[in-house]
């Protein structure tokens, strides 16, 4: 480049384009972002300090900043109570009641969103009315139901695991077909139309077709689920008897008449925590874009 060439001058700074919000606005929004984010990260601040804390510290006054570091509770939570069945029975439950759910539901949906047949409209409607009750009305006629039916006919709903997964399906089951319906009804049905030409039958267009390109919101009906399956705890501490109690009523198993074991409390709510959050980090695309696409259809 020649040393004569004219450069043009540079601005005193970044132009800021007419239509960007005043400086007054970005800063209120990222102050108040900030408080936002700390006063959601503070209570896992706290079951993080407080599960690497001995005893003694968690038994007082609360102290930021833990005088000693141990993770001894973390080895402990596993004798103190049967922390690995109720482990064991969680994820058998969850993933049981998500795999029926979403099983059910895929064929729900794909029904209502491509065929006419009478009763459609109450069908759909009563799905929706059922998310308007709450759970806890549910509890005692389901409770009597499973009694009567393991007297009746000999099969032990009432503290088993089957019992749950029936009971988490009646809240999960309904959200599901109601999500997925409107996803389905996003795919074009044209696309049906050319799997038919192609020799496909309906089953073959739903499973070829549909459900790939329904994937992140089956994907998002999944993760909701299991999610409510995995910390339901009304349900689970009514349903369950000491061989079927789930993680969320096995906690309690922390607290005793003389003491309660606040730091293996704090470390076993984090254990516990990890599948969700772990399989919540994976599926996140997914789940944004199915709870995105089922809320505007």
């Amino acid at each position: 480049m020649p040393s004569d060439t004219v450069r043009a001058p540079r601005t005193a700074g970044r132009r800021r384009s007419p239509t960007a919000p005043p400086r007054s606005f970005l800063w209120t929004r990222r102050i108040f972002l900030t408080a936002l984010a700390g006063f959601v990260l503070l209570p896992v601040y706290v079951m993080l300090s407080s599960s690497l804390k001995p005893l003694e510290d968690v038994s007082g006054a609360f102290r930021w900043l833990p005088s000693e570091l141990t993770v001894r509770p973390y080895l402990d939570i596993w004798h103190t109570v049967p922390l690995a069945r109720y482990f064991t029975n969680s994820l058998i439950v969850a993933g049981s009641a998500t795999l029926c759910s979403v099983t059910v539901a895929v064929f729900a949906a794909y029904a209502v969103s491509r065929y006419q047949f009478r009763g459609k409209r109450i069908f759909t409607v009563t799905v929706l009315s059922t998310q308007m009750f709450p759970g806890i009305l549910f509890l005692l006629p389901l409770f009597l139901i499973y009694v009567n039916i393991g007297n009746s006919t000999g099969v032990a709903l009432y503290g088993s695991r089957g019992g749950l997964i029936l009971t988490y399906l009646t809240f999960s089951l309904p959200f599901s077909i109601w999500m997925l319906t409107g996803y389905f009804a996003s795919v074009p049905r044209e696309l049906d139309e050319a799997a038919y030409v192609d020799g496909c039958g309906p089953l073959g267009a739903l499973f070829r077709v549909v459900v790939p390109a329904a994937l992140p919101g089956i994907i998002a009906v999944a993760v909701y689920a299991f999610m409510t399956a995995w910390g339901e705890v009304l349900f689970a501490s009514v349903m369950t008897n000491d061989t079927t109690r789930t993680l969320s009523v096995g906690l309690q198993g922390y607290a005793t008449q003389n003491d309660v074991y606040w730091n293996q409390v704090m470390a076993a709510s984090l254990v516990v925590s990890v599948p969700v959050v772990a399989g919540f980090l994976l599926l996140q695309r997914y789940l944004v874009a199915g709870l995105t696409a089922g809320a505007v259809k």
